[in-house]
């Protein structure tokens, strides 16, 4: 009896696990320059109601600024060491691509078109020492960051207890300075004198959450010792071509952000637009890079990073619940008792970037949606007239 239903278990197993090869063999991939669309009808979508809920997004544009420059300075204001050091360009029209079980079910703007992504470049960045781990090159995210590095960015007692994943939660609270940019200069508390910035509170690695992109450079400038090559190298050839994106996309650093490696000149890249420069890219690139995701981390057959990795990445950080790996925002609040998207399921995943830029990856609803330039405090009703087509 007991061999009997075993060998029942064993069955039902592998018919579940055949249904699954199949399911995931059967899924749409788009070839380098192109991507099937298909009329939202065929995929179970409302015409009239997807409509409706592109007029809505095209109507609430970011009203920004679209000279990306002034855009930044209108914030630097607020900080000390406010200089811009990167690269900015002009923005353009408000732009969107809405992904329905793998085909092009809409899209509006310039999907082609390079633009700044700000944040979103975190998103790239933490998918790099995401593929450093997968080979190893990375042992364990709970490693201090100070064995993999030749320099004195953590030989402090406080910064001698930073790991990777104390990085990539941004709960490390380094302290230092990285590319002329102190790190109690990013984003200060309103109600602090300048004066008075360096004397804020030191906090134990792991017990504060800051979003800062001084340490979020960092993040940056360590995986690139790990490499040894410009992390836009590495994202290229184990992601990008891949996944057929386009050759437009460019990821840059700062201008006094170059450093001398194995007797090269390499620029170390920055993970957001803050300062300038970051992640340049397309929709239309974005949106493989979100279908990537979508697919757990395959694509047409080969896994191109771990769903370990993503699952590491998509896991809670205790003290920001809607937190998980760099730019990995969660439908959960910081508690974890509320959806910051409540129109969206609780498992749905954002990367954002200022602007707003937005990638949404929905796996119940098999979809993926790319917005830019979209007032941020408008997504959620986007997003909720969107499912209900």
């Amino acid at each position: 009896m007991y061999n009997k239903v075993t060998n029942k278990t064993f069955y039902n197993i592998f018919i579940f696990w055949a249904a699954v090869t199949v399911a995931s063999s059967q899924a749409y991939f788009p070839p380098y320059g192109d991507w099937e669309r298909k009329n939202p009808s065929e995929v179970g979508m409302s015409n009239s109601k997807l409509n409706r809920a592109i007029q809505f997004a095209i109507k609430s544009e970011s009203a920004g600024s679209r000279n990306l420059e002034e855009y930044i300075k209108a914030t630097l204001t607020k900080e000390p060491h406010g200089e811009i050091i990167g690269p900015t360009k002009h923005r353009g029209d408000m732009t969107g691509i809405i992904i329905k079980d793998g085909y092009i079910v809409a899209e509006w703007g310039e999907v082609d078109r390079v633009d700044m992504t700000f944040s979103i470049s975190k998103t790239y960045l933490s998918t790099t020492v995401g593929l450093a781990y997968d080979k190893g090159y990375i042992r364990d995210v709970n490693d201090r960051v100070g064995t993999y590095m030749p320099t004195d960015h953590f030989i402090s007692d406080h910064n001698s207890k930073i790991t990777w994943d104390h990085l990539l939660r941004q709960t490390s609270h380094w302290q230092g300075t990285l590319w002329d940019k102190p790190d109690w200069a990013d984003r200060p508390p309103k109600d602090i004198p300048w004066t008075e910035l360096q004397k804020q509170t030191v906090h134990e690695p792991g017990t504060f959450w800051k979003y800062n992109d001084v340490r979020v450079n960092l993040l940056a400038l360590s995986a690139l010792h790990v490499w040894r090559k410009p992390l836009p190298q590495v994202l290229k050839k184990y992601i990008m071509d891949p996944i057929g994106a386009s050759n437009t996309w460019r990821w840059h650093g700062y201008k006094n952000s170059w450093v001398l490696l194995d007797g090269q000149m390499m620029q170390s890249v920055s993970g957001g637009g803050h300062w300038g420069g970051g992640m340049w890219i397309s929709a239309m690139d974005h949106a493989r890079f979100g279908y990537l995701f979508l697919q757990n981390g395959k694509w047409n057959g080969k896994q191109l990073i771990s769903e370990s990795w993503i699952e590491m990445a998509k896991t809670p950080t205790d003290i920001r619940k809607g937190y998980g790996y760099m730019n990995w925002f969660l439908n959960a609040n910081k508690d974890g008792t509320k959806k910051s998207i409540p129109s969206a399921p609780a498992g749905a995943v954002t990367f954002r970037g200022a602007g707003s830029n937005i990638i949404y990856i929905d796996w119940e609803n098999n979809l993926v949606v790319v917005v830019r330039w979209i007032d941020g405090k408008h997504f959620n009703e986007f997003i909720e007239r969107l499912l209900k087509s």
